[in-house]
C-alpha cells in the first residue's frame, strides 16, 4: 500500500496526525520557500504522488514543468513563499480543468502579481529563457490567474490511455 504519514507542526516525537492512502487522495499541496533547493524538492513531490497515482505517462513532462514554474518563481519572486498544488484526473472539489476528464492540473503559486512574459527572442546559446515555450508546446492548456497575493500559474497534461 502507497501511503504518507502526516505529521504536526510542534507535534511530539513520533506522534502520526493522519495516514493518507496516496492512491485514493486526488489532490496533494506543498508549500516551498523562495529557493533553488524547492525545485528538486517541487520536482521530486510532483513525480512520487504521480507515481503513487499509476500517472507514469505524464511524470517526466510535469517534472519538467515544474520545474521551469518553480525556478521561475524563484528568480523572478519576490522571495515569499512558492505553494504547488496538484489534482488528480477528475478530482472532486478540485478546480475545473480545461482539459475535460482524463486531465492532470498543476498549479504553482508565488507572490509576484506580475504575470510570466515569453522572452522576445531565445538564442541558442541563452541559458534560460525557454520556459513558457516549453510549457506552451508540451501542456494540453496553460493559463495565469490574478490572486489576493500574486498569482497562480496553471497547466493541464492529458493522461495517455
Amino acid at each position: 500500500m502507497s501511503s504518507i504519514v502526516r505529521r504536526a507542526a510542534g507535534a511530539f516525537r513520533g506522534e502520526v496526525v493522519e495516514v493518507l492512502d496516496v492512491r485514493k487522495t486526488p489532490r496533494a499541496e506543498w508549500t516551498f520557500p523562495s529557493s533553488p533547493r524547492a525545485v528538486p524538492a517541487a520536482r521530486s513531490a510532483v513525480v512520487g504522488r504521480l507515481e503513487a497515482w499509476g500517472l507514469d505517462g505524464v511524470r517526466d513532462t510535469a517534472a519538467l514543468l515544474v520545474t521551469e514554474l518553480i525556478t521561475n518563481s524563484v528568480r523572478h519572486g519576490p522571495g515569499g513563499p512558492i505553494d504547488l498544488r496538484i489534482f488528480a484526473p477528475d478530482a472532486e472539489g478540485g478546480p475545473e480543468v480545461e482539459g475535460g476528464p482524463g486531465t492532470v492540473r498543476i498549479e504553482v503559486r508565488d507572490e509576484d502579481p506580475l504575470p510570466p512574459r515569453p522572452r522576445e527572442e531565445v538564442r541558442p546559446e541563452d541559458e534560460s529563457g525557454r520556459g513558457l515555450l516549453l510549457l506552451t508546446s508540451l501542456a494540453r492548456a496553460w493559463g495565469v490567474h490574478p490572486g489576493l497575493r500574486g498569482k497562480t500559474v496553471w497547466f493541464e497534461l492529458a493522461v495517455p490511455g
